[in-house]
């Protein structure tokens, strides 16, 4: 087994177009790119596999690979049989003497949510880490099937990979020309923040006809003033909460009842874990946010 750091891709041009591949093999090696652009080969099917974040466990299990999951972290609920799974800590701060005793052949980390000092002494402990942060929906489908490849479940992972693009092609041709509805998603609360457009949950908005009002703030995660949301007021504002049936981030939104989306009634949840873990669920999310923006243009 090895992860190679440097960054590697494979190109080739065939027939004038630009092919890329992110499952190969290297000397009889099962061997990926993960989303940090780095190869990950493993010398046979992983059979013991530790899923550091609640989307990364969503994406092994999607894959196929649900049964060689051996560990995950807080929050991982989806599905229920993961709950089963022995955690080894949060995603922000790893059990790491629970998580080595597991022996894992295959570190699924989140990139920019697990410590990198914890995930740097795994991999100087020789454990394979393949990094899970998918960007797009071409990205969500793309991360099903490199797992399969590597935990040697690829026909269930292609399966579920089609079935996500076709699902989200679907909702394009759709809503492709479908009236603008200006949007505020808050990803959190407090303190208050939202995403700008290379965020894949602005690409949800986007999906559905909606304008993100936060598109060209210069970070990811931007922290937003009420103020702020206020002078951009937007025709309609998601949610998702604390909790799957949580709605009550959106209360604040209804003492400024000259805010658009108030006025208009225009204040959506939907379960975070269908939108703010990026896997093939996302799916479900957007079919739900479709809708919502669909009742605000309704309500014009």
């Amino acid at each position: 087994m090895k992860t190679q750091s440097k960054l590697f891709a494979f190109t080739l041009v065939l027939g004038g177009c630009l092919w890329s591949s992110f499952a190969f093999s290297v000397d009889g090696e099962l061997c990926v790119v993960d989303d940090k652009q780095r190869q990950v080969c493993l010398s046979s099917p992983a059979q013991r596999i530790a899923a550091l974040s609640p989307g990364a466990t969503e994406l092994a299990y999607a894959a196929g690979a649900g049964d060689q999951v051996v560990a995950v972290v807080s929050y991982s609920d989806y599905p229920p049989e993961a709950k089963q799974v022995t955690s080894v800590g949060s995603h922000t701060r790893l059990d790491m003497e629970r998580l080595v005793s597991l022996q894992p052949d295959l570190v699924l980390a989140w990139g920019t949510g697990n410590p990198s000092e914890q995930v740097a002494t795994l991999e100087q402990m020789g454990m394979t880490i393949y990094f899970v942060e998918p960007h797009d929906f071409e990205g969500i489908a793309s991360s099903v099937e490199r797992i399969g490849e590597l935990a040697a479940s690829r026909d269930v992972a292609d399966r579920v990979a089609a079935e996500f693009r076709q699902g989200i092609s679907e909702l394009r041709e759709r809503y492709q020309g479908a009236e603008p509805i200006r949007t505020f998603y808050q990803v959190w609360d407090s303190p208050l923040m939202s995403m700008n457009g290379t965020h894949y949950i602005s690409k949800v908005v986007e999906l559905c006809g909606g304008v993100n009002v936060f598109a060209d703030a210069p970070r990811l995660i931007p922290r937003l003033s009420q103020e702020a949301v206020l002078l951009e007021n937007p025709e309609a504002i998601v949610a998702g909460g604390m909790g799957e049936e949580n709605a009550h981030w959106l209360e604040a939104w209804k003492a400024f009842p000259e805010l658009q989306a108030t006025k208009q009634n225009n204040l959506f949840f939907v379960p975070p874990s269908l939108i703010q873990r990026p896997t093939p669920r996302v799916l479900d999310g957007a079919r739900i946010l479709c809708d919502k923006l669909d009742l605000a243009r309704g309500r014009r």
